[in-house]
């Protein structure tokens, strides 16, 4: 036998003696297609996310990871909180896997990331899934066979809903499923407490700010594989400082109006060098004090323990807001032209007042909004939770689509 055939054959078996299964195991084998990269808070709050929903509402199913590259502290917090779960790592395991399973699911995430592997998955007579996903019109364009074969497509917000039933695709069923980091329940609450005491933090007493450029860097983060970009490295020049100076703005009314200190953190590993030039070098002397810095890139679990014990959050990235929700933390999305579709998932779930398109507002409208919240945190905790429900539910139901 030759050893890729046995390697493979090997893992199978590994799988089948982990799962305990036999012909009459009940429940699904489920392969899912997730963890895309690791220097994204978000992006790794994807997976457990998936894994939770599963679990809660699955839970007679058995699921094996199929991710991209996971470091090894990524790969602790996940078997940490799923003990049973099985990670594919090489082409044999993934080869292995999807020939063992009887569902392959792709993950929320930017769009079709995992696409070439759901095609292995339709030619090899797997049914799959897409759930929680955005789309662009040219993934739509360049994707209608992989579409229409998946038994369903849960688009994770209405703008990429729309776009989808636009294109006349039929066979799937299509519907709006929000990103699965809804469903995160990772905590690193040991972490949480240093970093409170640390930067002199009392919990409900903070709110957590995140920036964001208009393109993010790869080419900083793989500078291996990814040449610069002249002309979004202009873009993020151009509209840094003008950006982040309307959540300045918001950082000096929320500690002047309700006297609660403000920390400022990364989402994306690029953006720990920047916290201090955007958010805090520029702010005025007696707002200062009030303001910390996180001089690192922290994980998940950490920020998500970090953010349930926040006031608020106020950011211009996406996951940050979600994970704060999912904690029943109120959060506000200040949304960029650049960034994808997936901003409109805050509407969709109910959360139309916590979001602002960055070119069509001002300063002032962020710090009245941050303002509101800090002066009646009950009723913005009420606000998430609302939000957090509408969430569960669609979630719920994408998850049951499998069958």
């Amino acid at each position: 036998m030759h050893r890729r055939s046995f390697l493979a054959s090997a893992f199978a078996a590994g799988v089948s003696a982990s799962l305990g299964r036999s012909a009459d195991t009940p429940g699904k084998h489920i392969l899912l297609r997730s963890s895309w990269q690791t220097v994204n808070i978000g992006d790794i709050a994807h997976t457990p996310g998936m894994l939770a929903l599963l679990e809660k509402h699955r839970p007679t199913d058995h699921v094996t990871l199929w991710p991209n590259a996971l470091s090894a502290e990524v790969e602790k917090l996940l078997t940490t909180r799923f003990p049973k779960l099985v990670v594919a790592k090489t082409k044999a395991e993934q080869a292995a896997a999807l020939k063992a399973c009887d569902f392959f699911l792709h993950g929320s995430g930017p769009g079709l990331v995992g696409r070439k592997e759901a095609e292995l998955a339709r030619v090899a007579g797997k049914p799959y899934g897409f759930a929680g996903v955005t789309l662009s019109d040219d993934e739509l364009k360049s994707n209608r066979d992989l579409l229409a074969g998946a038994k369903f497509v849960f688009a994770r917000d209405s703008d990429s809903l729309k776009a989808l039933k636009k294109t006349g695709i039929r066979g799937p069923r299509m519907d709006f499923g929000p990103d699965a980091t809804f469903a995160l329940d990772l905590r690193d609450e040991p972490a949480a407490d240093k970093l409170l005491k640390e930067h002199e933090l009392t919990a409900g007493e903070f709110l957590c700010a995140v920036p964001r450029l208009r393109w993010t860097p790869y080419w900083e983060i793989h500078p291996e594989r990814t040449k610069p970009n002249p002309q979004r490295c202009a873009v993020n020049e151009a509209f840094a400082d003008r950006d982040h100076a309307k959540l300045r703005a918001g950082i000096v009314a929320w500690v002047k109006a309700t006297g609660k200190k403000v920390f400022v953190v990364p989402e994306m590993t690029y953006a720990v060098p920047r916290l201090k030039p955007l958010l805090f070098d520029p702010l005025p002397a007696d707002v200062k004090p009030r303001v910390s810095v996180l001089d690192r890139y922290w994980l998940t679990a950490e920020a998500a323990s970090v953010y349930a014990r926040a006031a608020a959050v106020a950011s211009f990235e996406m996951h940050s807001p979600i994970i704060a929700v999912a904690n029943g933390t109120p959060a506000v999305l200040l949304r960029q032209p650049t960034d994808t579709r997936k901003g409109q998932m805050w509407r969709d779930v109910g959360l139309n007042d916590w979001i602002f398109e960055i070119d069509d507002t001002t300063g002032e409208q962020v710090a009245a909004r941050l303002t509101e919240i800090g002066k009646d945190l009950p009723a913005a905790r009420k606000k998430a939770a609302g939000g957090l429900e509408v969430a569960r539910e669609k979630m719920k139901a994408m998850v049951a689509a499998i069958g």
